[in-house]
């Protein structure tokens, strides 16, 4: 087992390497530059690392930058191979990440959320209390209603 140090260098170079092989070194026009490496993760033992990635673009354009990431995987990986030298390189496996669709998610949930706020605070403009302004009551300023209940 490799310690939590080397993995993660690890997993930065293996990032580096594979965003600057996709901008320059390989000509699939699936892999254009709308494809972003967002994270890499290694596991302990360094055998094997997951490269996640976000697509600009539509449905389409996510599966085919998909099959293109899963064709070019061998020229990565000895890409990755001859930056590491280390005596394994770890197999890369690609998976789009969910952090673009839960942010867009987390936004819509809070837009509506301001909306509601604002439909409330609408409503609440001409409100009045039920009871009146200050419900509390002050010391010697009900004496005279206790005086008038007990007789």
């Amino acid at each position: 087992m490799a310690d939590n140090a080397r993995a993660k260098k690890l997993a930065d170079l293996i990032r580096e390497v594979v965003a600057q092989k996709l901008q320059r070194g390989i000509k699939d026009p699936r892999l254009g530059s709308h494809v972003t490496i967002t994270d890499t993760r290694v596991t302990g033992d360094l055998r094997e690392a997951t490269v996640f990635y976000t697509v600009y673009g539509d449905d389409e354009d996510r599966a085919s930058a998909a099959a293109g990431l899963e064709s070019a995987k061998g020229i990565l990986r000895s890409a990755v191979g001859a930056a590491a030298g280390t005596k394994f390189t770890p197999t890369l496996a690609f998976v789009a990440d969910a952090l673009p669709e839960t942010a867009k998610t987390i936004e819509d949930l809070l837009d509506k959320a301001r909306a509601s706020d604002a439909a409330v605070r609408e409503v609440s403009s001409g409100a009045q209390y039920a009871g009146e302004a200050d419900p509390y009551r002050k010391p010697g300023e009900d004496e005279d209603d206790e005086g008038t209940a007990a007789e």
